[in-house]
């Protein structure tokens, strides 16, 4: 089922947000987990929709925009053309999900590639990035460790975490709600800077003994 758009009522913030993964990590059942609690397992591939409703963040509600993605990046294809193809979806969002399945290991590996890509687009690294290892529940087909996922995050400077959309609701809600206060605060912040560059600065009060000299010099050169 379509996920509503926006309900009737007073303006809300607004939250940008991109996942990004390679095919069958499982990115869209994530954002209609988040969104609906609902776990749906098959999902129509490449959609690339874009989910918008608002949420509940904190007391406050929030307008959050989550963009899906094609996922059409392996390895073994070419990485230039896909990555420009998402240039639009990365200039766009304000805070990202990297995900890859345990199950996976060359979807792992798509995650570098992506985090790089991102930071074309976005050199402030303080650009909320998550990194997901998803369907942590297929321990049995496990392809990436947890210390693999940990080591790569840490190299990038992001936080990590292992989920499990089938089976945990809350753990994919706690991953949305963190990225969206991460993104919200970064707002904040550029509204406050904002307003410290819109103030004026007070012109300094001028030297009297200054201006004392100048109007003597400028008497005594009058005389002459």
């Amino acid at each position: 089922a379509p996920i509503a758009e926006y309900p009737p009522g007073p303006p809300a913030a607004q939250v940008r947000l991109a996942v990004l993964g390679a095919r069958g990590v499982g990115k869209s059942a994530m954002i209609v987990r988040f969104l609906t609690k609902r776990f749906i397992g098959d999902y129509e591939p490449n959609t690339g929709n874009l989910y918008c409703r608002r949420v509940r963040l904190e007391g406050d509600h929030v307008a959050v925009q989550i963009q899906d993605t094609p996922g059409c990046i392996q390895v073994q294809e070419d990485y230039v053309q896909v990555l420009d193809s998402l240039s639009r979806c990365t200039t766009w969002a304000e805070g990202f999900l990297l995900v890859y399945s345990i199950t996976d290991y060359d979807s792992y590996q798509s995650v570098r590639p992506l985090y790089q890509h991102i930071r074309k687009f976005h050199p402030d690294s303080r650009i909320p990035i998550i990194i997901v290892g998803n369907k942590a529940d297929l321990l049995h087909a496990r392809q990436v460790q947890a210390k693999e996922g940990l080591q790569l995050a840490n190299e990038l400077g992001s936080l990590f975490l292992e989920i499990s959309t089938s089976d945990d609701s809350q753990g994919v809600c706690d991953v949305f709600q963190y990225l969206c206060k991460e993104v919200s605060k970064l707002q904040h912040a550029g509204g406050m800077d904002r307003r410290r560059t819109s103030i004026i600065p007070r012109p300094k009060s001028p030297n009297m003994q200054d201006l004392k000299r100048r109007f003597k010099q400028a008497l005594s050169s009058k005389v002459k």
